[in-house]
């Protein structure tokens, strides 16, 4: 009988666990994919939100819902590439750990493809790359051109164009470009009267540069928000008024949506796949990933891990964006970055962003740089999914 109460018990715990464990991967879920469905219900059937079809039993990959394993086959290159620049240089400027190199995102039903150059350089024969908008979209092609050349062999030849605001590598062998063009609003910025007036009803200027390009990969946030000596305009205009200021989320509203329109009308679709990078998101503030508690520190520094859970924040920016494509005719696929990053406090420059002074690094509260991400590092996994976006979207 006392044999027969604890199987009976035994079992009913173990119930429990199994319900206590499903139950954290539904909040788990519904915290990570909320903001996709508050906006129109329809969203899956418009282009950003369809879902590759990959190696699984399931139908379809949710690739951005998961978690981050470890994995000592990464990275998938070394930091002496020649196309990283110094402030994502991070083992370069004496980064002194290499865990956060050795992580790979797990999408939670299904395998995704290990990036392959060869096979990038062989599906994309004769065609060409370019990643438009600020420094998080020169981030993720530094990374691009990294894994692409990690594969080929040394005697494959490249030929590096840098440039402003326009940079490429050439894959010669296989005719394929990878560039960046560094538009930060997307929309155009010009001098006049020795003022920077930022168009936010104007991308003629901007856009030139793109039209024939096979796949594009735009982005947009952080320099909206930038105040004071890192404000990159003197004043926004908008309807043929000048304005010194006005709300950060309505100007990149306004602004987007002249690059919406501009994509509606310009870009045919059957020629040319569009993607959207989402907010790449910072790590200035230590009580967001250390549950709540006040910290008189204001960097990423010292971080080597990523969080083990979602954050439960999401960027105001990035509901704008969503808003923006989900009434779009022509709608990008959104790589969406924004949670999966948002895990990953270890993995940005910190102190290790170029040639810092000794005081500089001394001061991490005023020197780390918790925007960027090291380079080997997280903008790898941007560009895996990206990969899997392009080559095995069904």
């Amino acid at each position: 009988m006392a044999t027969s109460q604890i199987s009976f018990h035994f079992i009913i715990g173990f119930l429990c666990i199994l319900l206590l464990q499903y139950y954290t991967y539904i909040v788990s879920s519904v915290l990570l994919v909320r903001n996709h469905h508050n906006n129109n219900n329809n969203n899956y059937n418009n282009g950003h939100h369809r879902r590759p079809m990959l190696s699984g039993n399931q139908s379809y990959c949710a690739l951005f819902m998961g978690s981050w394993v470890r994995d000592e086959t990464y990275p998938l290159y070394q930091f002496s590439c020649p196309i990283v620049d110094p402030e994502f240089n991070c083992q370069m400027y004496g980064r002194p750990d290499t865990d956060y190199l050795k992580y790979r995102w797990q999408p939670a039903n299904c395998q995704i493809p290990r990036f392959n150059g060869i096979q990038f350089l062989m599906k994309m024969r004769g065609k060409s790359v370019m990643f438009v908008g600020d420094s998080l979209g020169r981030n993720q092609w530094e990374s691009l051109v990294c894994m692409i050349a990690g594969g080929l062999p040394s005697s494959s030849p490249t030929q590096i164009i840098r440039g402003d605001p326009l940079s490429t590598v050439k894959f010669l062998e296989y005719g394929v470009t990878v560039s960046f063009y560094r538009a930060p609003y997307l929309v155009d910025i010009d001098s006049v009267e020795g003022k920077r007036v930022l168009k936010l009803d104007d991308i003629r200027g901007n856009s030139n540069a793109w039209t024939g390009v096979d796949v594009l990969s735009f982005n947009t946030g952080h320099w909206w928000s930038h105040k004071g000596s890192l404000q990159g305009w003197d004043y926004m205009e908008t309807g043929g008024n000048l304005y010194e200021d006005m709300d950060r989320l309505v100007a990149l509203e306004r602004g987007l949506r002249t690059w919406a329109r501009w994509v509606d009308t310009n870009i045919d679709t059957t020629r040319t796949r569009l993607f959207f990078q989402g907010i790449s998101p910072t790590h200035y503030n230590p009580s967001e990933w250390n549950a709540g508690a006040i910290s008189s520190s204001k960097s990423c520094y010292g971080e080597t891990m990523p969080m083990t859970g979602y954050p439960g924040t999401y960027s105001d920016q990035m509901k704008v964006i969503e808003e923006v494509l989900s009434s779009m005719n022509k709608p990008p696929f959104l790589l969406d970055i924004t949670l999966l990053s948002a895990m990953r406090k270890d993995a940005h420059p910190s102190i290790y962003s170029g040639d810092l002074t000794p005081e500089q690094r001394a001061n991490p509260d005023h020197s780390a740089d918790c925007s960027h991400w090291c380079l080997p590092g997280l903008p790898d996994t941007w560009n895996q999914l990206f990969y899997a976006a392009l080559f095995f979207l069904h």
